[in-house]
């Protein structure tokens, strides 16, 4: 099993929706081109953590029963998608310099709108316990500045090339190893991601274990796969940087988008 736990397609209705939507945005984005550039991966960085939110809401049963499906485990993944790439295409048709900014600016709006309603319904449930998810995002910035100059010292041709998409990797699988170091030691939540938990219960194996937990090795080995990525895709982003900007973004999303789940989920539920 590859899948998370959990996971599982939306009813059929919304599964027709979903891939109705999907494919038009796809048709769209065949058909326009719009170039893809490490400022536009960058504006879609909120819509990267919008997917995340979308999908803490469902858990914590924060949205409207109609929209409940779209943010299920499979389908929040298309949702978000699909919402991103209305906006990007519609901003391009419309103003094709502004699509950066606005990519931005719409997803920094719903990402707002979201975790504020997220955090309201954990207020009034009396759930709210911030204080180890700011931890884990402190924590996550030093370390990811301490990498970051590493790998500048290291491999500089690769931290020039891939510039701030390549930070944005680091520090993305950084938030998601950080995040669930402190819910898998510290705040007694599991983990879903089958790959993932092969490596927390190699931890648990090690005489470590008991002394510093288990969560460890999770966050080197994402800092390590993350470092990894950044040096491979120098030469692939050199040669061609629109296919190599979109899989470095997307890899990006991969660490960053369940880091600030965890963060929020944790924030809002407790632990």
């Amino acid at each position: 099993m590859v899948l998370p736990a959990g996971f599982s397609l939306p009813p059929l209705p919304y599964t027709l929706v979903l891939l109705a939507g999907a494919a038009a945005v796809s048709a769209g984005f065949i058909r326009r081109r719009p170039p893809v550039t490490a400022r536009g991966i960058l504006g879609l960085t909120p819509w990267m953590a919008v997917g995340s939110t979308l999908h803490v809401l469902a858990v914590i049963d924060g949205l409207p029963a109609i929209l409940a499906p779209f943010g299920g485990t499979a389908a929040v993944y298309l949702t978000t998608a699909i919402l991103a790439g209305t906006t990007w295409l519609a901003v391009d048709a419309a103003r094709p310099t502004a699509v950066p900014r606005w990519l931005a600016v719409g997803g920094g709006v719903l990402l707002l709108s979201t975790t504020a309603v997220a955090l309201s319904i954990g207020a009034a449930r009396g759930t709210l316990a911030p204080a180890w998810p700011a931890a884990g995002l402190l924590l996550t910035v030093g370390l990811t500045a301490v990498g970051w100059v590493g790998l500048r010292k290291l491999r500089p041709a690769a931290t020039a090339t891939t510039g701030v998409v390549g930070l944005l990797a680091l520090f993305g699988h950084t938030l998601d190893g950080i995040s669930t170091a402190i819910g898998v030691d510290v705040l007694g939540f599991g983990e879903r991601t089958p790959l993932s938990r092969v490596i927390i219960e190699s931890a648990a194996a090690l005489p470590t274990a008991e002394t510093i937990g288990v969560g460890w090795l999770f966050v080197l080995v994402k800092l390590g796969v993350a470092a990894g990525v950044v040096v491979l895709f120098r030469e692939y982003v050199d040669a061609e940087p629109t296919e190599g900007y979109a899989l470095l973004g997307f890899v990006a999303a991969v660490g960053f988008g369940p880091g600030v789940h965890n963060l929020l989920l944790f924030t809002v539920v407790g632990g």
